[in-house]
This record gives C-alpha cells, structure tokens and sequence, in this order.
C-alpha cells in the first residue's frame, strides 16, 4: 500500500525580479514510500515568485512527448507561445494559488503522433519507423487517392499542426499529491504548406472560421477520447484552440478561443479571447495602435539622436480586448566598450520611464553580436524599474 507524509525543508532562491516574492513558511519535501522502502521526494517550492507563474513540482518532470513542438509548429515565436499562452489562458481555470504546474504526462509521442495524422493515414512511432494503428485515430481530413493536389489541399488541408497537454496538480488534505486539472492547446494551422511530387511547397490559406469550426470539432473529439483515459475520467479539462502563424511571421499567433470540460463531462460553452502581437512601429492608418505606436516612435528617435551605432530598433506589443498590456523592445548595438554601453543603458532607462505610461509593462533587451548586454524592466505602475548590465 502506497502512502505519503511531507516533511519541511527550506530552499534559497536568488531572484533576479525586482519585485517581492509570495512565499509560505517552508518547501514541502513530499515522500513517497513504495512496499519495498525506498522513498521517492516530490519538492513543492515555497516561494511564489509572482502571481502570474506556477510554483512547479520537483524533481522536474518533462512533458511525455517533450521535443515534438519543434518539428510541428513553425516558428520559434509559435513554440514558446504556444506553451506559455496556454500557461495564461489556464490560470482561468486553475487558480496559480490553488494548484501547481506539471508537463503533460497523459499523453505521449506516439498517441500525438497518431492522433495529428491524417484519417487512414500511416503513422511513424518514436523510432521514426512506419506504424499502422489498429484503430484509425487520425484528427486531419482523409487524403482521397493518398496523394496531395491543389484542390485537395483548399478541400482536405492539415488543420491541426500539434496538442500541447499541461498538467495542473493539488494537494490533499492527506498530504498527497494528485491530478487536479489538464489544459490542452490546439495549435491550427492558418496557412498549409505541401507539395505536388517535385515541386512547391505551395502555400493555402485557411480562413478563420474555417480554422474555429475544424478546432471546435476536434477539441469535443479529443475530450471523449481523454473521458476514456484511466485518470481523466473525472478531472476538469480546459481545451484552448491557437491559430498558428505562417513560417515567415515574425509576431507570434494567439489563442483565439477556449471552453472547459468540467468533471466528467464534455465540452461546455465557448469563450472568445481577444489577443494579439503587433509590431512597432505601426502605418499611421493604424488608428487601433495608434498611441502606443507614437510613444515607440517617440523613444526611437531619441535613441538615434546620440546613439547611431544600432542596426534596428523593434518593438513588439501584446494587446488583450485591444489594450497593450506589454511593450517588448529590442536592441541589437554595436558598441566598442563597456562605458559606452552604460552611457547607453543609463540614457535609454530615462527614455523608458519617459515616454511610455506608468501602466504599461515595458522590457527592453540590449544585444550584441556576442550575447545579451543589457536589460531593462519597468513593471506596471512601478516607480523604479529594473535594471541589469551583464559583465
């Protein structure tokens, strides 16, 4: 018979934030004692470095079909947002007071890989190796004839590119710990790439209904198969549909739309989010960004007055219900020594707190072709902001 005690331990943790961390008294050391003795420790951190993160469980364990978001999504903006988007939107859900984070551990390589094939398509195991599946669990539109054409591919295209799972634990008053809630992202394609024999890839759009409608049809599918999980019977399960952006973009897609699976049953209503990345400078003719796009181009100008040694200045801001709730800029120079780039970096934290307003987050990277030189972190409402020059 398993059972479990957890006994305190204290950590230090360096922080590199400037602000003041949530924290209980003690870390949680969480032994599990199997027949045989021997004790395997789960670690619950005690600091809460911030109310927008996850404390997570330790030793870390990673994701069962960890690597496999590399080869499916496009972009290495698509990779991290993906992920850390879903990591926001299940905080809807999953309170980051109340549970804890774990990559997903229910699903692995070889069910993904099954389930993102085409329907009666062949599928390849972990080994690379050619695997047909007893049961044709394929998610993507059937390829009559088994070859791609460019009619198929307006009519049958790939939608669903990858299935992102993340695991959100609790707790018990018995001082175990346990499976509290699943978050699954959706990552659709808005553009599909293929080839016609030798030739291409060609390119298909893939209009936004199009993409909600295909998401919504497999997210309810995707459910009733992880109803019949030993496990997931009966956890909440929070299912979020990302619009992947083409291979060229340099801004990353959003998630478009989410619904929850409360215990034991399926899908209920969806919600509409309203999220979006925009690069700035942006065309006057933008009226929406407009304000936020005049302050960038304000603080632009003032960098190039005394500092012209730069290759471009770019800055990405994350809107949600179209307000800019971060600006995100950087910097790539060309300096020749280190009093220059404190002159620099003095100089540009002045500009910061300068042209942007006291509500808006702003980060600012300074790079060089050796690394990252420099950082700058004006949180919200903060009256100082961060600062940090790298030896």
């Amino acid at each position: 018979m398993k059972r479990t005690s957890w006994i305190p331990a204290i950590i230090s943790l360096v922080l590199i934030a400037g602000c003041a961390p949530d924290s209980t008294k003690d870390t949680e050391v969480i032994n599990d004692i199997e027949k045989d003795e021997e004790v395997a420790k789960t670690i619950i951190p005690s600091l809460q470095i911030s109310k927008d993160y996850y404390r997570t469980l330790l030793p870390y364990a990673p994701s069962k079909s960890r690597g496999l978001v590399v080869s499916n999504v496009y972009s290495k903006y698509d990779i991290k947002e993906v992920e850390s988007g879903l990591l926001r939107l299940s905080q809807r859900t999953f309170s980051a007071d109340d549970y804890l984070f774990q990559e997903g551990q229910m699903l692995d390589t070889d069910t993904l890989r099954a389930w993102l094939t085409r329907k009666g398509e062949v599928g390849k195991d972990k080994d690379n190796k050619e695997k047909k599946a007893e049961v044709d669990l394929g998610l993507n539109p059937v390829l009559p004839g088994g070859e791609i054409t460019a009619e198929l591919a307006k009519t049958n295209p790939k939608y669903l590119a990858h299935i992102v799972e993340q695991n959100y634990m609790v707790k018990t008053k018995d001082n175990t710990i346990k499976l509290g809630g699943v978050s699954i992202g959706l990552a659709m394609n808005s553009v599909y790439y293929y080839k016609v024999g030798d030739y291409g890839p060609y390119e298909q759009p893939i209009p936004q209904a199009t993409i909600e409608e295909q998401g919504k049809k497999m997210a309810a599918e995707i459910i009733k198969r992880m109803r019949a999980m030993e496990g997931l019977e009966n956890v909440p399960i929070t299912v979020g549909l990302f619009k992947q952006e083409d291979r060229n973009s340099i801004v990353p897609g959003t998630y478009f739309a989410y619904s929850v699976a409360d215990e034991g049953k399926a899908l209920g209503d969806w919600n509409k989010l309203n999220e979006e990345y925009v690069i700035f400078p942006q065309p006057p003719s933008e009226v929406k960004y407009r304000k936020a796009s005049d302050s960038f181009k304000n603080f632009k100008q003032d960098v190039e007055e005394y500092f012209s040694n730069y290759t471009s200045i770019i800055g990405t801001g994350f809107y949600q219900e179209d307000q800019i709730k971060k600006l995100t800029i950087d910097i790539p120079i060309q300096f020749y020594g280190s009093a220059e780039l404190i002159g620099f970096t003095q100089y540009m934290t002045g500009l910061v707190m300068e042209h942007f307003p006291a509500s808006l987050e702003v980060e600012v990277s300074v790079t060089s072709i050796n690394g990252p030189e420099a950082v700058v972190i004006k949180k919200a409402d903060a009256k100082e902001p961060y600062v940090h020059i790298y030896d």
